[in-house]
């Protein structure tokens, strides 16, 4: 199929990033802005993105929506987007590109094809797609061809083969790595907080561990204003492993960490509003104060 038209759900820090891209591409890019925040109106208009009332308009519009949320709104979003296809008739593809486990991206997957539509299954590893570099979306499930079209137009397209759940399945052990890395640190440094060790872990740190307690420095005081959206992503993670037969308990205990970040004063903070003098002793010293 030849794909002019793509919506994207919803055009926050990364969605209005893929838009923008595609835009520069060619591609004709919509949403639909109902309900969304004045910030995410914003970064929408800066995108070029076109703004349409309806999720019924959206879908008659597009050959192909990206649903890129946070994990916790992806199945419900899914399941109004299939509203929407049973209503207009249309057989339009999705492609869920969130965090979320194998057993939601099938799902989803149910919602769509009842509705009469196309169900790919997506993940996105990597940063917003920017000048000089392109993030990977992995794809796979019946659909995931329909991706291809998009390789080069600021994502690299990876195909992972046709059953439903290897896409998102490599995006819970990558995130597990990743996000749950993040949240291990922040745990041992409020706990030294905590005891009083900050300064003797720091100096042990400095002195055997000093790429590690670099990427610390670098990454915590940057990570409260992220943290609400990576709750969902560590609980899809823990869900994922259990399912396996793995202990979900690591990702469990990430979760709470990036539920404590989330009760910070930073966490009131943006992308684009993020003090980056803040250190991170005084970010540890924040969740600190939160423990009961």
């Amino acid at each position: 199929m030849a794909i002019t038209t793509v919506a994207i759900l919803s055009p926050g820090d990364m969605g209005h990033a893929m838009g923008r891209s595609l835009g520069e591409h060619g591609i004709d890019v919509v949403t639909c802005l109902r309900g969304r925040s004045d910030r995410t109106r914003e970064l929408t208009s800066k995108a070029g993105i076109r703004d349409v009332p309806t999720l019924e308009d959206m879908v008659a519009a597009a050959d192909l929506v990206l649903s890129i949320l946070v994990p916790a709104d992806a199945v419900e979003v899914t399941r109004q987007v299939a509203e929407a296809m049973r209503t207009t008739g249309e057989d339009t593809a999705l492609a869920d590109c969130n965090a979320v486990s194998p057993q939601n991206a099938a799902v989803m997957e149910a919602n769509i094809t009842a509705a009469g539509g196309r169900f790919v299954d997506a993940s996105i590893i990597g940063g917003p797609p920017a000048a000089g570099y392109a993030p990977n979306v992995y794809v796979s499930g019946a659909h995931a061809g329909i991706m291809s079209e998009l390789d080069g137009m600021g994502i690299n397209v990876v195909h992972l083969g046709d059953q439903i759940g290897r896409a998102s399945g490599i995006k819970m052990c990558y995130g597990a790595l990743t996000k749950g890395t993040f949240a291990l640190h922040a745990a041992l440094l409020t706990a030294a907080e905590a005891m009083g060790l900050s300064a003797e872990l720091g100096a042990e740190l400095r002195h055997s561990q000093a790429d590690a307690y670099r990427r610390m420095q670098a990454q915590l005081p940057r990570l409260p204003a992220k943290a609400f959206r990576w709750i969902g992503e560590m609980d899809e993670i823990a869900s994922t492993f259990d399912h396996l037969g793995v202990t979900p308990y690591f990702h469990q205990g990430a979760a709470e960490m990036y539920r404590l970040m989330s009760e910070t004063p930073f966490a009131r903070e943006t992308a684009e509003t993020v003090d980056q003098d803040r250190d991170l002793e005084q970010t540890i010293a924040a969740m600190v104060r939160l423990l009961t």
